[in-house]
């Protein structure tokens, strides 16, 4: 067995309306992507069409629907290293002598 380090980014999302939005994601662009859906759902805004997301125009979208009730809405995506054992697959088969 060896060791691997993932890249994953958990996104945060919450309100007044219920429980927390949590959402685990592979590249940062995704959890920016999911930031913009999520928040564009929450505002009834229109899906963002599928180009190149720029996380500065996402993030002061964000803030903007934050800034509408900043007590009990919330956001925030977080980057995680994450160490895993990965079996090594494919070495060598070596014969048991009994």
């Amino acid at each position: 067995m060896s060791y691997d380090v993932l890249s994953v980014y958990t996104l945060l999302v919450g309100d007044e309306d219920g429980p927390a939005t949590v959402s685990v994601h592979p590249t940062a662009d995704d959890a920016w992507r999911a930031l913009d859906r999520e928040v564009r759902a929450r505002c009834g805004l229109r899906p963002r069409p599928r180009r190149v997301v720029d996380p500065e125009a996402v993030t002061r979208l964000a803030d903007v629907w934050r800034a509408g009730d900043p007590e009990t809405r919330f956001w925030q995506i977080h980057p995680h290293q994450l160490s895993l054992m990965v079996p090594q697959i494919g070495r060598p088969v070596v014969p048991v002598r009994h």
